[in-house]
């Protein structure tokens, strides 16, 4: 096996399989960051100042 690039690796990777797992790989790690960002923000929300 020769050496290739990461660039160079990926494109032919996708070009064999599509743009199904990286697409899922994307919309997991959204979803991932939508949920812990929501969490993040609206833990302050709870607290109560006394």
């Amino acid at each position: 096996m020769e050496h290739q690039p990461a660039a160079a690796w990926l494109t032919e990777a996708a070009a064999q399989q599509g743009a199904g797992n990286l697409l899922r790989v994307v919309l997991v790690v959204m979803i991932l960051g939508c949920v812990l960002t929501a969490w993040f923000l609206l833990r302050g929300y709870k607290r109560k100042d006394d």
